[in-house]
């Protein structure tokens, strides 16, 4: 399934780029998005973060309550405009779910905008789309979740 969304900050790229990799914002990114549990960790342009959610009512007949999710970006270098390309890869350990896209990081909006797109994955015979319906909007809402813990990061 096609996810797509877009974010916007009133910063310069290279400075939502600088918080997007940090570790502290990825950390209150986590605690924003109610996690139980939560790791973060930031090697040169690459950001993992490993948290624990409530599983969504419909996921959490085949997953349990807890829902383990790890979310990897790989930035891209700088085009020259302070404007880049990352590489976003989720998965659910122990589930048949991945989400394979991109973020891109450039001048829009009140300074800067970043859209994701990519593909949702559940490979469950016959239900995977209906999975897949139901799980985008916790997709969705976890990215929005970035913008509002970015606005204030940028405002402090």
């Amino acid at each position: 399934m096609d996810i797509s969304s877009t974010i916007e900050f009133a910063a310069e790229p290279d400075r939502v780029y600088a918080m997007m990799t940090d570790p502290d914002y990825l950390e209150q990114v986590c605690e924003a998005s109610e996690a139980t549990a939560y790791d973060v960790s930031v090697a040169g342009a690459k950001t993992t973060t490993n948290r624990t959610l409530r599983a969504p009512a419909a996921a959490a007949k085949f997953t349990g309550p807890d829902l383990p999710v790890v979310e990897e970006v790989s930035w891209g270098p700088d085009k020259g405009d302070g404007s880049r390309d990352g590489a976003l890869k989720l998965t659910i350990p122990g589930q048949p779910v991945t989400m394979n896209g991109t973020m891109a990081l450039g001048r829009g909006g009140p300074g800067t905008r970043v859209v994701l797109t990519g593909q949702l994955k559940v490979n469950i015979p016959l239900l995977g789309r209906k999975l897949e319906e139901s799980a985008a909007p916790a997709v969705l809402a976890g990215f929005r979740v970035q913008q509002k813990v970015g606005n204030s990061w940028l405002e402090g």
